[in-house]
C-alpha cells in the first residue's frame, strides 16, 4: 500500500519529497521544508510590523471641535508619512470632521488638523501637532507585481494595531470615487479589511507603503481596494502645499455615445465612441471656445475620448491655463477648437 501511494504522488506531483530530519517533506528544487518556507514568511511579516507599525495611527473623528469629549462621528486609520507629522488617510475618514485626534501605536493621542483632502481620490492629509515622529515611506506601485504578498494595518473596529495579510489580487483596476470621478490603476488585494482599516497602509514585503486601503465590497470574501502609492505621492505635496489638487475644468455635463458606423467610416475615426456634449456653462471656457450642447467630442490634444472619464485623465495632468485643442463632431463634420482649461473651483461631476 505504501508502494502505491508513493507512485500515485509522483504521479501526481511530478517530483518525489525529500525526506527532511524533523519528518516535513523539502522541495527538490530548494531543499527548503515547509516548515523553513513559512518561517521565512512569517519573518517577513513581522518585520514589517515592527518597521511600519510605529507609524500607523488611529484617526478619531469628533464632531464639535471645542469639546474634547464630544460625541464621536467616526474612526479609522492613517499612516504617517513624514517625521514632522503629516499623515495621510482617506477623506471619507475626516470628511465633515469638527474635531480630528489621532492615537500613536504607543497609545499617545495628538490632536491633528485638516491640512487638506481630494474627494476625487478619496485622500486626506493631517498635521498632528508633534515632531520626530516614526514615519513610512511609498513604494513604488507601479512596479506591483500580481501575486506579491500584501500587509495591510490599522485599526478595524476600533482593534488597535490589527495586521492582515494577503496577496495583491489584480492591478490597474478603476474605482468610483463619491464625487464620481474615476480613480485609476487602484489596487486589488486579499488583505482582509474591515471598517475602520480605511486610510491604513497597505504595505510590501519590504516595509514599503504601496497603497492606501479604501474600500471593500460588502458581503464578498476578501475583494479589497487600495488606493496606489504612486498617485498617494502624487496628491500628497499638492495637499501639504495648497490644501487641494489643481484639476483642469471646462465647463460642459457631457455623456457617452456610440458613433454611427457610417459616421466613423467617412471621417476614418479610431474609435466608436464619444462623448456629446449636453449644456455648456456660458461663461466657461467650452463656452467661450464655442462648444454647443450635441456636439461631439472625440479627441483633446491628439488623445481619444470615447467617455467622460477620458476627459478627467487628460484634465488631470494638463497643466491650468495651458492651451488645448478639442477635435469634435458637428453634424458630419469634423472641427478642432482651441481651449484653455481654467482650475475649478470645486470637483465638477463631468468636466
Amino acid at each position: 500500500m505504501d508502494k502505491i501511494r508513493h507512485k500515485l504522488f509522483q504521479q501526481v506531483s511530478g517530483s518525489s519529497p525529500v525526506s527532511v530530519a524533523n519528518g516535513s517533506s523539502a522541495h527538490p528544487d530548494t531543499g527548503e521544508s515547509d516548515a523553513d518556507l513559512l518561517d521565512a514568511y512569517s519573518r517577513a511579516v513581522v518585520r514589517v510590523v515592527e518597521t511600519v507599525g510605529p507609524a500607523v495611527v488611529s484617526v478619531v473623528v469628533g464632531k464639535n471641535p471645542r469639546d474634547r469629549r464630544g460625541e464621536q462621528i467616526g474612526a479609522g486609520s492613517g499612516v504617517i508619512v513624514t517625521p514632522d507629522g503629516y499623515i495621510m488617510t482617506n477623506n471619507h475618514v475626516v470628511q465633515g470632521a469638527g474635531r480630528i485626534e489621532v492615537r500613536t501605536a504607543d497609545g499617545t493621542a495628538l490632536p491633528a488638523r485638516l491640512a487638506g483632502a481630494d474627494p476625487a481620490t478619496d485622500l486626506a492629509v493631517l498635521r498632528a501637532d508633534a515632531g520626530d515622529l516614526p514615519s513610512a515611506a511609498f513604494g513604488d506601485s507601479g512596479a506591483l507585481s500580481v501575486g506579491q504578498l500584501a500587509i495591510a494595518i490599522g485599526n478595524p473596529l476600533g482593534f488597535d494595531s490589527t495586521v492582515s495579510t494577503g496577496v495583491l489580487s489584480a492591478l490597474g483596476r478603476a474605482l468610483r470615487s463619491r464625487d464620481g470621478r474615476l480613480i485609476e490603476n487602484v489596487i486589488q488585494h486579499t488583505a482582509p479589511l474591515n471598517p475602520g482599516n480605511s486610510g491604513g497602509p497597505l504595505v510590501d514585503s519590504r516595509g514599503r507603503v504601496i497603497g492606501i486601503n479604501t474600500a471593500i465590497i460588502p458581503m464578498a470574501q476578501s475583494i479589497c481596494f487600495s488606493i496606489p502609492a504612486n498617485t498617494a505621492a502624487w496628491v500628497l505635496p499638492q495637499l501639504v502645499a495648497d490644501g487641494r489638487v489643481r484639476r483642469g475644468y471646462l465647463g460642459i455635463a457631457g455623456q457617452s455615445r456610440p458613433l454611427e458606423r457610417s459616421l466613423v467610416l467617412a471621417l476614418g475615426l479610431t474609435g466608436g465612441h464619444a462623448v456629446e456634449v449636453v449644456s455648456v456653462s456660458r461663461e466657461s471656457p467650452a463656452g467661450r471656445a464655442g462648444l454647443r450642447p450635441g456636439d461631439l467630442i472625440i479627441a483633446i490634444n491628439e488623445t481619444d475620448v470615447g467617455c467622460v472619464d477620458d476627459l478627467h485623465r487628460f484634465l488631470a495632468t494638463w497643466p491650468i491655463a495651458e492651451p488645448a485643442t478639442l477635435t469634435l463632431i458637428r453634424g458630419r463634420q469634423r472641427i478642432r477648437l482651441p481651449i484653455i482649461p481654467i482650475e475649478a473651483v470645486a470637483c465638477p461631476a463631468v468636466g
